[in-house]
């Protein structure tokens, strides 16, 4: 991995020099657009819409268009003026339970590395937090953004994961949570019993990207010079159900034999031979 950024966590007067890198990745199969008839890349121009010319990088600026069509053009001055911090730290702003903080607010994740002399004020801190049950609530500056964000323990690494502001969180305004919907105890009960038929301990190792593996059989098909064949249709999707409680009751069925099909089957026990009894004469 390549680092992306330089700074230092800041901890009351203790400075923790890291590295920053991203924690994921997209497995997403990367396309070109090209010419259907030979296969060239297309490319596009830069082109200004007023005079039809094409503009360099160097020419071109920020623009924020205003209701109205107008558009306010700003220059790097007027960014350079802005109070965004370019000290590269991240700065711990307070500690908090990790379950008060709703995972709706996490943006994205990168790990942190430390410098060679910030080893063990990173290893300190670490095992700190990791024994408080806490995360650190923090603030740091990317990609010309200011963020909130956490720092928490995940394989003896730390995890900075950036968060966004409380007024980008949207609110769910939906006609149905104004409704008075009666659900019935014997369905709410049959499906807290379709949620336990199906309990299991999370292994993310257990799926996958069906389409992404499919789309890259296709990929080597044409490479190979391969006849592409279709995959197999799966079960058309049911509609809604109609009878709610016939279609739970049928689901924890389903779940249950679905569960025991997963299940090594038992040997079952043989029964005794029964003793054979002499005649008397």
């Amino acid at each position: 991995m390549r680092s992306i950024w330089k700074g230092a966590i800041s901890f009351g007067l203790v400075t923790i020099p890291v590295k920053l890198y991203s924690a994921t990745e997209q497995k997403d199969v990367a396309f070109h657009q090209v010419h259907r008839e030979d296969g060239g890349r297309i490319r596009y121009r830069r082109v200004c819409t007023i005079d039809g010319e094409e503009v360099s990088y160097a020419d071109i600026a920020k623009g924020y268009e205003l209701a109205t069509g107008e558009m306010v053009v700003l220059t790097d001055e007027d960014f350079a003026d802005l109070p965004l911090s370019t000290s590269r730290r991240i700065d711990v702003l307070q500690f908090a339970p990790a379950e008060q903080i709703d995972p709706i607010y996490f943006a994205k994740s990168y790990f942190l590395e430390p410098d060679a002399q910030g080893a063990k004020p990173y290893v300190l801190l670490r095992n700190a937090l990791e024994s408080s049950g806490q995360v650190a609530v923090v603030k740091v500056a990317l990609r010309q953004r200011e963020s909130l964000a956490t720092l928490r323990v995940r394989d003896g690494i730390f995890v900075l994961e950036t968060m966004l502001w409380p007024d980008e969180i949207r609110t769910p305004e939906f006609a149905f949570l104004e409704e008075d919907i009666e659900v019935r105890a014997q369905e709410l009960q049959m499906a807290e019993s379709l949620i336990s038929t199906m309990e299991g301990d999370f292994d993310p190792t257990e799926y996958h990207d069906s389409y992404r593996e499919a789309l890259q059989q296709v990929i080597e098909a044409k490479i190979a010079g391969k006849e592409v064949v279709a995959a197999p249709e799966g079960a058309e999707e049911a509609g809604p159900a109609v009878d709610l409680m016939a279609a739970l009751r049928a689901s924890v069925e389903a779940a249950k034999k679905e569960r025991e099909g997963a299940k090594p089957a038992k040997t079952p026990a043989k029964a005794p031979a029964k003793k054979k009894t002499r005649k008397s004469a």
